[in-house]
């Protein structure tokens, strides 16, 4: 029994021809597809290596202390080079960790609302938070280079600053890990 083509049959070799140049798009369009995608793994391992080496410079280069408006150190004597630590400056207008400010200072104080237990606290709130983020980061960049995080700070206080506000801030940092002080004085006869 034979079949009779009809009108919408197409003859084998132009079925086949067809069916050639059907699976030659696919494939064509497949590369295009694959090319279309970019492996960024190399990528990300180029830009981690990129990483470890800014975070390991960052670590081994001294920190500046900036002098700002507003800041008189006390003098000093005593000759001691400077750990590489979080510096946390206290002026007479703001309170700054590594040049950015946190919170405002009036009148030798900081406001009230700052601080976690009222006017009597000692927790200053948004300087706990920022010290966190430097310990956290600390952290990561001591266990990059095989050391321990030894939670020091370099404060830099206004001579005029008083006691109360100089304990708060070192209670406040003392709270985000950092442990070790180091106050910073200018050198007599500079």
């Amino acid at each position: 029994m034979a079949v009779k083509p009809t009108d919408n049959d197409v003859p084998d070799r132009e079925a086949k021809r067809q069916l050639k140049r059907f699976r030659a798009q696919v494939e064509e369009e497949a590369i295009e597809h694959q090319m279309a995608y970019l492996n960024i793994t190399p990528m990300m391992d180029m830009m981690t290596i990129l990483l470890v080496f800014l975070l390991k410079q960052f670590s081994v280069q001294a920190s500046a202390a900036s002098m700002s408006e507003g800041l008189q150190l006390p003098m000093s004597s005593v000759e001691s080079q400077r750990p590489l630590a979080v510096n946390v400056t206290i002026t007479q207008s703001a309170i700054l960790v590594e040049g950015d400010g946190v919170t405002t200072v009036r009148a030798g104080a900081v406001d009230p609302s700052v601080k976690r237990d009222g006017a009597n606290g000692y927790y200053i709130t948004p300087l706990v938070d920022v010290l966190n983020k430097h310990a956290n980061r600390l952290k990561k960049i001591a266990a990059m280079g095989g050391s321990q995080f030894d939670g020091t700070a370099t404060i830099l206080v206004d001579k005029n600053t008083p006691y109360r506000l100089l304990t708060e801030v070192l209670y406040s940092a003392g709270q985000a890990e950092f442990k070790n002080y180091h106050l910073v004085v200018i050198k007599r006869g500079q």
